[in-house]
């Protein structure tokens, strides 16, 4: 079933107050901005299959493999993968990137099937599903273990040719895109992982001066670097509104002993910034998330910490805890465990990851928040695990097999163990992405694990409703309005939701918008903040559909 809508609104001041889900403040209203004119089509999203009360594994056609029977050094970190509707048939695809074989698609076919594609690209690391050349088409990116970007442009017809990103040279292992400079067109951040470099690229690498993090705005097709560290040991790279003006600014998680770094975005220039007062020591992996309801997006980044103290888990942790910095400085700004960044009521970051639950999650690799039970709240999954024998010689195969980790938002953004849901795989995943990859209202979860088969997890708890939303914008270069947020306002109270290319490790995000639902909830009002700060308003949208809304 399917209606069209064609609305146009004045000028938004903010949203109606009213009860919001379980807290006590209201939420910030979205910021006012010109109208902008839309059209909306809306689709019946598919009626929920089985209910088995849990989620069922799905064995995918692809595993990341590795050069040698032996794991080396840093192949251990694993690679991306990215999930996006490459043919624009409805179905969300798979994108996988590869070590030693090749990185490859997997083609939605529906009913939870999928066709194996490979691509003629590998010692990839991340991978991003963007419309780079804004031709209303998605094309491919990939980051390299030694080298630099790889994109691969959509032709249509499910096929891709292999093209250039013009002035981006330098080697990188993290990325991220997003409308840097509010011009309408994508950009993209890099950094690189210079241990990796060092090790492999020997004096080559001592003697270049190609690596650390560049910003690239895109300028007529072209990209103009800017290089705002010489250094890096990124594995993470985030676009989050740290100073809360309306742009997106940057940061960077280090691994190592190397700080995260953080830039502001003031007028045409980036300013190295330090908003928090801690840290992760060795950042995995970052997502933002609105996970208490309040309007303002939280900051997650994930560590290396046991995820209990049993006499198994310390035992297998033993050399690592050895090594690890048992009495920090009491300056000291990294911990050696899961960040959780809260904004308080004095506008600054606070770590509240131990106060609510998601300080210790084990050899965290990826990390993302969605609400997979529709109840309104969302939840946090973390893919584990590690090989490695300078640090665990002692286990069998030099790995530390631990379980992922799925916990459930209670309420308020406090978070508990949910071991109910069947996500404990422990295949030793490293990325990871969720997105309702069967159109039933509830999002699954996909894993690229390391010299094993990649894993769906399909999610069948039957819980509550949901929403969806696609953005198009076709008027910009930047068609899927990366970036935009999204206010959805119900009888329940209001939930906040925003666009992104990636999050978590290595890993790229659908644009398609989920919205879980309380049961009961009515929904009264949709606010779309596109990213160049116009807003649109959808009136009562239909709990249980997916709505494309296209910008004038």
């Amino acid at each position: 079933m399917q209606h069209a809508q064609r609305i146009s609104i004045g000028l938004l001041a903010g949203l109606l107050a009213g009860c919001s889900l379980g807290q006590a403040a209201h939420p910030a209203a979205p910021p006012a901005g010109p109208p902008a004119t839309v059209h909306s089509r809306t689709t019946a999203l598919a009626q929920p299959g089985p209910c088995a009360g849990s989620f069922v594994t799905h064995t995918l056609d692809y595993a990341t493999t590795t050069r040698d029977a032996n794991v080396r050094l840093f192949e251990s970190n694993g690679a991306g993968l990215a999930i996006g509707d490459l043919d624009d048939d409805g179905r969300l695809d798979l994108v996988f990137a590869n070590l030693a074989g090749p990185n490859t698609i997997l083609w939605n076919q529906g009913g939870m099937h999928f066709r194996n594609q490979p691509i003629d690209d590998t010692n990839s690391r991340a991978v991003a599903i963007v419309d780079v050349d804004g031709d209303r088409r998605l094309d491919l990116v990939f980051t390299h273990r030694t080298g630099g970007v790889s994109f691969w442009r959509n032709t249509g017809d499910a096929q891709f040719a292999r093209g250039a990103l013009p002035g981006v040279l330098a080697p990188a292992y993290a990325m991220a895109w997003g409308d840097l400079n509010l011009d309408g067109t994508l950009d993209l951040v890099t950094g690189s992982y210079d241990s990796e470099l060092a090790k492999d690229q020997a004096n080559a690498f001592l003697f270049s001066a190609g690596a650390g993090v560049y910003a690239y705005e895109q300028i007529g097709g072209a990209f103009q670097p800017r290089r705002l560290a010489p250094q890096a040991q990124a594995l993470a790279i985030g676009l989050p509104d740290l100073n809360d003006d309306g742009r997106p600014d940057i940061l960077v998680g280090n691994d190592f002993d190397q700080a995260d770094a953080a830039w502001l975005h003031t007028g045409s220039q980036w300013v190295p910034a330090e908003p928090f007062a801690a840290t992760a020591h060795s950042t995995m992996s970052f997502d933002q998330a609105d996970i208490d309801n309040d309007g303002q997006p939280e900051l997650f980044s994930t560590d290396m910490k046991p995820y209990d103290i049993s006499v198994p888990t310390m035992a297998r942790w033993l050399p690592m805890m050895a090594a690890m910095q048992q009495h920090p400085a009491a300056n000291e700004r990294q911990v050696m465990e899961n960040v959780l960044q809260v904004r308080g009521a004095d506008r600054q970051f606070h770590n509240e990851a131990a106060r609510r639950g998601v300080a210790a999650t084990g050899w965290s690799w990826s990390a993302k928040f969605g609400d997979l039970d529709n109840d309104g709240w969302l939840d946090l999954y973390v893919v584990n695990g590690m090989i490695a024998p300078e640090l665990f010689g002692h286990l069998p195969g030099a790995e530390l097999v631990e379980q992922n980790q799925a916990l459930r938002n209670q309420g308020g953004g406090f978070f508990t163990p949910a071991p109910q849901w069947g996500l404990g795989s422990a295949a030793s995943g490293r990325s990871m992405s969720m997105a309702d990859l069967n159109g039933d209202g509830r999002l699954d979860i996909v894993v690229n694990n390391l010299r094993a088969p990649a894993q769906l997890f399909e999610n069948q708890l039957c819980a509550g409703a949901a929403l969806e939303v696609d953005l198009r914008w076709p008027t910009s270069k930047n068609t899927r309005a990366i970036g935009a947020q999204l206010v959805l306002e119900t009888s329940a109270g209001r939930l906040t939701r925003d666009v992104r290319a990636g999050s978590g490790y290595l890993s790229g995000d659908s644009a398609r918008v989920h919205f879980g639902l309380p049961a009961s909830a009515a929904l009264v009002r949709l606010y779309i903040r596109w990213p160049d700060g116009a807003v649109s308003a959808i009136e009562q949208p239909g709990a249980h559909t997916l709505v494309t809304v296209t910008r004038s």
